[in-house]
C-alpha cells in the first residue's frame, strides 16, 4: 500500500483546493480515509453519504474521518453510519493539530495539473436556498501575502495554471483593511508571478466584478478568458425570492460589456430550476437567458429544499416538475455549447494537458490530445471537429 492518506474530495473546488492541502498533511499517515463532504443539494449529502459506504468498502480497515460542509449540516445523520470513525470541524480541517500531524509536512505531489489556491472562505449573504454559510460560517480572507504564498509553492511544483476558489470568491478583501477590491489582489498575482502562463477564476457574483477585475478580463492575455457566474436564475422574481443581489439585466449587461472588450471570451453559469414558486414563464425566462448570455458552461441543479432555509418554507414546485425543467435547462446549454464549439473548429487554441488524454484551452473548451503529450504540457492544437462536447 503506498504512503498517504486517501483524500475523497467532493463537491466545489474549494473543497478540492482544501483536499489537496488535508492531503499534504496527512502525506506521512496510512490507513486513513478522509471524505472532504459536501452538503450544497440533497443529492450531494447522498452522494457523500455513498462515498463513504464504498471507501469503507474498499479499505475495511482503515480509519475513516470525515469533514467538510455535511460534516457540519449533517452531523447526526453520518455520525449514525456505522463506516464513519470520527470527525474533523470544517473550520479546524486546515489545521495539522485537528489531524495530529507534523506542523511541517513534507510536500505531497500534486494531484491534479490545475492548482486551486482558496483565497476566501465563508459567505456573509444569505441566499434563501442556500445552506453553505451553516457549514463555512462568515466570510473571511486570506491577506494578498498569503495568497503570493500559495500561488508560489504551486509554481515550485510546477503548477501551469492557477485557479482562485472560495465560498463567495469576490467578496474576497471585505474583512481586510482598506477592503481591497478582487482585482488587486489579481493583479498582485499577474505582477509577481511574471512566470505563470495561466490564471483562472472560479464562479463569481457578477454584482462585485470591481472595475480593476474587468479591464483584467477584457485586457490581460494570462487572464484566461472564461468567466463563471453565479447566476441561479434567469427570472427577475425568482432572483428576488432567492435573495441574489442582481437582476436578469445586471448580468446582461456584464456579459455585453466583456464580450465587446473580449469577443473571445467563454461564458459559464450556475443555474438552479425548479425553485420554489417558479411558474412556466419564469423557466422559460430560465431557458433564454441561456441563450442570451450564450451559456457554453452550465452547472445545472435541481432545486432540492434543505431544512433550515426560507426556500425550504416556500411552496414547492413538483419534483417531476423540477427534473423535466432541469432536463431542460441542460438541454439547451448543450444545444448552445454545441454551436460555440461548432465555432472553434479550424480556430488554434492552446491547449493545457491533462491526466486523462483531455486537455483545456484557455476558453475552458475541451480537446483531446494527441498521443504521447505528458500531463501539465501546454500546446497549441486546432480542432478539426467535435463530438459529444470534445474539440478533436
Amino acid at each position: 500500500m503506498t504512503s498517504g492518506a486517501e483524500v475523497i474530495s467532493l463537491g466545489c473546488r474549494l473543497n478540492i483546493a482544501e483536499s489537496e492541502r488535508i492531503r499534504a498533511m496527512l502525506s506521512s499517515e496510512r490507513d486513513v480515509i478522509v471524505v472532504n463532504s459536501c452538503a450544497v443539494t440533497a443529492e450531494a449529502v447522498r452522494t457523500t453519504r455513498q462515498a463513504i459506504r464504498r471507501a469503507r468498502r474498499d479499505k475495511p480497515g482503515a480509519r475513516l474521518l470525515v469533514t467538510g460542509c455535511a460534516a457540519e449540516i449533517e452531523r447526526e445523520q453520518l455520525s449514525a453510519m456505522p463506516e464513519v470513525d470520527g470527525f474533523v470541524a470544517n473550520e479546524r480541517k486546515l489545521d495539522p493539530r485537528a489531524w495530529n500531524a507534523p506542523e511541517q509536512a513534507a510536500p505531497a505531489p500534486p494531484q491534479r495539473t490545475r492548482a486551486f489556491v482558496a483565497v476566501q472562505n465563508g459567505c456573509d449573504h444569505a441566499c434563501t436556498f442556500c445552506i453553505i454559510p451553516q457549514g463555512r460560517g462568515p466570510s473571511r480572507s486570506l491577506s494578498v501575502a498569503q495568497v503570493l504564498h500559495e500561488v508560489e509553492r504551486h509554481l515550485d511544483q510546477g503548477a501551469p495554471e492557477v485557479v482562485l476558489t472560495g465560498v463567495d470568491v469576490t467578496s474576497w478583501g471585505h474583512d481586510l483593511p482598506g477592503e481591497p477590491p478582487l482585482g488587486r489582489l489579481v493583479s498582485a498575482i499577474l505582477d509577481t508571478f511574471p512566470e505563470l502562463p495561466r490564471l483562472r477564476m472560479s464562479s463569481l457574483d457578477g454584482v462585485e466584478v470591481d472595475p480593476q477585475l474587468f479591464d483584467l478580463f477584457a485586457g490581460e492575455p494570462r487572464l484566461m478568458p472564461h468567466l463563471h457566474l453565479s447566476l441561479q436564475h434567469g427570472n427577475d422574481l425568482i432572483l428576488k425570492r432567492m435573495k441574489r443581489r442582481h437582476l436578469r439585466r445586471d448580468a446582461v449587461a456584464l456579459v455585453q460589456r466583456l464580450k465587446q472588450a473580449r469577443p473571445e471570451i467563454a461564458i459559464g453559469a450556475d443555474l438552479i430550476a425548479g425553485f420554489p414558486t417558479e411558474c412556466d414563464a419564469a423557466h422559460e425566462d430560465n431557458l433564454s437567458i441561456v441563450r442570451e448570455l450564450q451559456i457554453v458552461h452550465g452547472h445545472v441543479f435541481p432545486y432540492s429544499p434543505r431544512p433550515g432555509t426560507p426556500a425550504a418554507r416556500m411552496p414547492q414546485v413538483d419534483r417531476p416538475a423540477v427534473k423535466a425543467r432541469a432536463a431542460e435547462l441542460r438541454a439547451e446549454v448543450a444545444q448552445v455549447r454545441d454551436a460555440w464549439l461548432d465555432t472553434l473548429v479550424g480556430q488554434s487554441h492552446t491547449v493545457l494537458a491533462e491526466n486523462d488524454g483531455t486537455g483545456y484551452a484557455e476558453n475552458f473548451a475541451r480537446y483531446a490530445l494527441p498521443e504521447g503529450v505528458g500531463r501539465g504540457e501546454i500546446l497549441t492544437l486546432t480542432a478539426q471537429r467535435h463530438e459529444k462536447g470534445l474539440l478533436l
